[in-house]
């Protein structure tokens, strides 16, 4: 989404942001519940899993998901308005790309390069998929797609 890259960079900033937002709550519920405390952990685990999470999606997942989108549909068919069959591609593949680098993330960070961390790592796949792709699909991106809408439009019109 965006006409420029200054405006596909800012979709995948906001996309990253509350996706990253979201399931690091999701995933510190899962290990410890709510928590007197808890919105203090949070502000201090968010930034380096959302800059972690940023580089492996512009870096890895964004290409991966995308080339694979193009391939299978192609563009956007003439500029006739959003293709569904190339944005729920794109959709599942940067969900099954991200889950699968995240997870990994998340056992090293919190068991260290361990068996303990490689254990764990199926277990987050399953866990974390579950809830990212409805997070992404329900949640964060329509979210995401009206902020940016706004955000964007008023720049047009400002111009």
């Amino acid at each position: 989404m965006g006409k420029n890259k200054f405006e596909r960079f800012a979709f995948t900033l906001m996309m990253c942001f509350f996706m990253v937002l979201g399931m690091t709550i999701y995933n510190m519920f899962l290990a410890q519940g709510f928590y007197p405390g808890f919105a203090l952990d949070l502000a201090k685990h968010f930034w380096l899993g959302f800059a972690v999470a940023l580089v492996l999606d512009v870096l890895i997942a964004g290409p991966i998901a995308k080339t694979i989108a193009f391939k299978l549909w192609g563009s956007n068919h003439g500029g006739e308005g959003p293709n569904l069959k190339l944005i729920l591609t794109i959709t599942l593949g940067m969900v099954t790309c991200m889950v699968l680098m995240m997870s990994c993330y998340g056992a090293l960070v919190t068991y260290g390069p361990t068996i303990s961390a490689l254990r764990a790592y199926p277990t987050n796949i399953v866990l974390n998929f579950i809830m990212a792709l409805p997070l992404n699909l329900l949640i964060v991106s329509p979210l995401v797609r009206g902020l940016h809408g706004r955000i964007f439009a008023r720049t047009l019109q400002a111009a």
